[in-house]
């Protein structure tokens, strides 16, 4: 294949750091109820360059003159370089997005035989207009980002012939976009491998949907069969189910992969709260990286085995990413061991029988109020020892 304008692009940059597109402020701003205000975009896209983001994609410039306005108050904050806005694969949407002052376009059209009927446009039709927007894109924006919408249930051939267009007519970057979350890890690893063989000279991204919860981890097999970037939202904020998570992709990367994508991991707790604020979409508690119980512990196994080692029971040390790990929770799992190590931390010292005895009581006290107790009413159901009952002691 010849060498067209995408010879310069990110593809010939070293593998070794995958790339992060944060797209918290496009398709994180479409998940249901959520507006971001100008000044919160602001925030948000500041924050996400100081965690180490490069590349941020914003908005969608035919939405409207306030939506443009915000874009540009995004770049002159963080850089025009660093900001992609987003475009349908039309002329007007493009004419949209040169009014925005950055430096990345991306066009998105529909990949997969069924997007294809939906907005009315046959494969031969969509090859012409690939060709002809992304020339065009060319003469607007320093660089040219093509989206496959529905890659995931579009064919092998269909897909290796939208791709070569877009590198031909001077894309440098293809996303595949799992629009419906429906893929597994292997199906992803295979799609990235087989486009990597066909149009090896274009990059490749992966923008995955969390509607069947595997967002994380095809996002990473994308990357493990060579993509060079992905798509991810703080928070996995995004339509329906959501997208592949900032923390979750970055911090797999790093522990599970031993891969620094550049995303400083302390940042990331701060990060969460604010989108998570800015959104008024509660973080849950059970979310990985940076929901409440993601280094809170009651198992009296766990507890008893993160007293001898902490890596026991936990991936990594919560100061990596910044946190804490929380107080035992003294609930109807308890066991001894981590009753004698809250009775210790209050002053108070009773020896391994006691505590099984005590942590015996607290279990039963917990389940009969279907609640945890409290260190300071367990320090007083220690002081009164010997005479417990199912009443729940008083701190």
């Amino acid at each position: 294949m010849s060498q067209g304008p995408a010879s310069r692009s990110a593809a010939t940059e070293s593998r070794a750091r995958p790339r992060m597109v944060d797209t918290t402020l496009r398709d994180g701003e479409q998940a249901p109820g959520v507006v971001f205000c100008q000044a919160d975009k602001v925030a948000i896209a500041r924050a996400l360059v100081d965690a180490g983001i490069p590349e941020l994609e914003v908005g969608i410039a035919a939405a409207g003159a306030k939506a443009r306005a915000d874009i540009r108050a995004v770049a002159g904050e963080v850089g025009e370089e660093r900001v992609v806005t987003w475009a349908r694969g039309r002329a007007d949407d493009l004419d949209a997005a040169a009014l925005c002052g950055v430096a990345a376009v991306h066009l998105s059209f529909p990949a997969s035989p069924l997007h294809q009927a939906v907005w009315g446009v046959g494969p031969d039709e969509l090859l012409e207009n690939v060709d002809r927007l992304v020339r065009r894109a060319r003469g607007m924006f320093d660089r040219v980002y093509v989206g496959a919408q529905d890659a995931s249930r579009a064919s092998p051939d269909s897909l290796a012939r939208f791709t070569a267009a877009a590198f031909e007519a001077g894309a440098c970057r293809l996303r595949l976009a799992d629009t419906t979350g429906i893929l597994m890890p292997g199906s992803v690893a295979r799609q990235i491998s087989e486009l990597r063989a066909a149009v090896p000279e274009i990059e490749l991204e992966f923008h995955g949907h969390n509607d069947l919860g595997l967002a994380t981890a095809n996002a990473l097999a994308a990357l493990d069969a060579g993509a060079q970037a992905v798509s991810v939202t703080v928070n996995g904020l995004g339509e329906r189910a959501g997208n592949a998570a900032l923390e979750e992709v970055a911090m797999a990367l790093r522990v599970a992969c031993g891969i620094d994508c550049g995303v400083l991991p302390r940042a990331l707790p701060s990060l969460s709260r604010l989108v998570a604020r800015a959104s008024a979409q509660e973080v849950p508690a059970q979310k990985p990286i940076v929901g409440a119980n993601a280094f809170r512990h009651e198992s009296g196994l766990h507890c008893a085995g993160l007293l001898r080692d902490a890596r026991s029971y936990e991936p990594f040390p919560p100061g990596l990413v910044g946190r804490k790990r929380s107080a035992f929770v003294l609930g109807a799992h308890t066991g001894g061991a981590a009753v004698q190590h809250v009775l210790s931390l209050n002053g108070i010292r009773v020896d391994r029988t006691r505590a099984r005895e005590i942590a015996a009581a607290v279990r039963r006290l917990a389940a009969a109020r279907n609640a945890p107790l409290s260190a300071g009413e367990l320090t007083a159901l220690a002081s009164t020892h010997g005479r417990v009952s199912t009443a729940v002691p008083t701190s």
